[in-house]
């Protein structure tokens, strides 16, 4: 990999802001789409300015991976107090959404002509809290509809996550399984030291000293447990994806300081996830999807039955039609799948293109979503943080910020 190569991929990535420019302040347009799109330009489908196949590419782009996870983990509400009264609701609109996905993978399957139909119900039950969560952080709005979204795809996008490596690879289940098991109880082990740590005076000394002449050591910590999960995970056969989401949801049960998070958010947001998208959208094979009918069915199919199934699950819980179509955000699952699928050879490259494909279009329907819940909300009188609540209720990942 040349220097030239990531000049290359860096500038793809401006991509993201441009197009969030773009939307101004009327709406909420998600960064990852434009990166996705630089990609596709840069990549196989256009230029070949990015080789993905680039073992140096690939190994970046594995790691911005463990930092999408990493992120998306990190976003999960866990310490906020007012989703717990939520979240009965939000498992209900999740189970809802999770049986219909059956019936709609199957669908799906039929009409691509592949047999992939346990992979695409998975990605139409899943949901995005790295996309939704900072949409409606940037609102402000906390009612009681708004909370039940939240929950829900809290609540998905943990069951879903879990379930991609098994659902790609149904053989190597069990392995994948027992990978997945020994991340997890690593990554408890670490989470438990942390706490017993975290209260001891020598350990606020040296994060204090650490502060003051900007050795950054929360961070470097933070990275050394995600590399650690990651070479576990590797090791042990199963997906780095377990490693990411399974330090992200550590940093999101911890909290910590906001300076953590900003410096998590600086490299992941700033280079690593970045990248990733891009070198995702160079592995596209765009022109295939335009010339296989079967291929641009199933984008369609999965965008229309995606929408459908969390619009059903609003309905049938007397929800407005406006939480569904927030609640219809996909990101993680849909990459994760079109990567691992991608590297193991299970999906082809158009069947990965259009699974992005409907994600993206998914980003969409949630953009225009959010508006209309937030209005509805809003015009009801529901509540609106104000700057008092924030230091007693953080969200986001400024809630799931890890101490040391």
């Amino acid at each position: 990999m040349s220097f030239e190569a990531l000049l290359v991929i860096v500038l793809a990535g401006l991509g993201g802001p441009l197009l969030g420019l773009g939307g101004g302040t009327r709406m909420f347009v998600p960064v990852v789409i434009g990166e996705i799109v630089a990609g596709v330009i840069v990549g196989r489908t256009g230029l070949e300015a990015v080789d993905p196949a680039d073992p140096s590419v690939a190994f970046l782009g594995q790691v911005g991976f463990a930092m999408l996870m990493l992120t998306v983990g990190m976003h999960l509400p866990l310490r906020e107090r007012r989703l717990l009264s939520s979240l009965r609701q939000g498992a209900l609109l999740a189970v809802i959404v999770g049986v219909l996905a059956i019936p709609a993978g199957l669908a799906a399957a039929a009409v691509a002509g592949t047999a992939h139909a346990a992979v695409y119900a998975v990605v139409l039950a899943s949901g995005s809290a790295a996309v939704l969560l900072p949409a409606l952080e940037e609102v402000e709005v906390y009612s009681p509809g708004v909370l039940a979204v939240m929950a829900q795809v809290t609540i998905a996008d943990v069951v879903t996550i879990v379930a991609v490596p098994i659902v790609l690879a149904p053989s190597r289940a069990g392995h994948a399984a027992l990978g997945g098991a020994l991340v997890a109880v690593v990554a408890v082990l670490l989470l438990t030291g942390t706490r017993l740590l975290g209260e001891r005076d020598w350990i606020h000394r040296v994060r204090k000293l650490s502060k003051q002449r900007h050795w950054a050591l929360d961070l470097r910590l933070s990275l050394l447990v995600l590399f650690l999960l990651a070479w576990i995970a590797q090791e042990s056969g199963t997906s780095v994806l377990m490693a990411g989401f399974g330090a992200g949801v550590m940093v999101a049960v911890i909290g910590g300081p906001k300076r953590l998070s900003t410096q998590m958010r600086g490299l992941a947001d700033g280079f690593f996830i970045p990248l990733y998208f891009v070198v995702l959208g160079a592995q596209l094979d765009l022109s295939g999807l335009v010339h296989s009918a079967s291929m641009l069915s199933l984008a369609g199919i999965l965008v229309a039955l995606n929408l459908a199934i969390h619009l059903a699950a609003a309905v049938a819980t007397g929800r407005r039609p406006s939480a569904g179509l927030v609640a219809s955000a996909q990101l993680g699952v849909p990459a994760a799948a079109a990567s691992l699928g991608l590297a193991d050879h299970v999906l082809s490259g158009t069947a990965a293109t259009a699974i992005v494909t409907a994600a993206l279009g998914s980003l969409v329907i949630c953009t225009l979503g959010v508006g209309r819940l937030v209005g509805a909300e809003v015009g009801q009188g529901d509540e609106r943080d104000v700057p008092g609540d924030a230091a007693e209720t953080p969200t986001g990942s400024e809630a799931s910020a890890p101490a040391g």
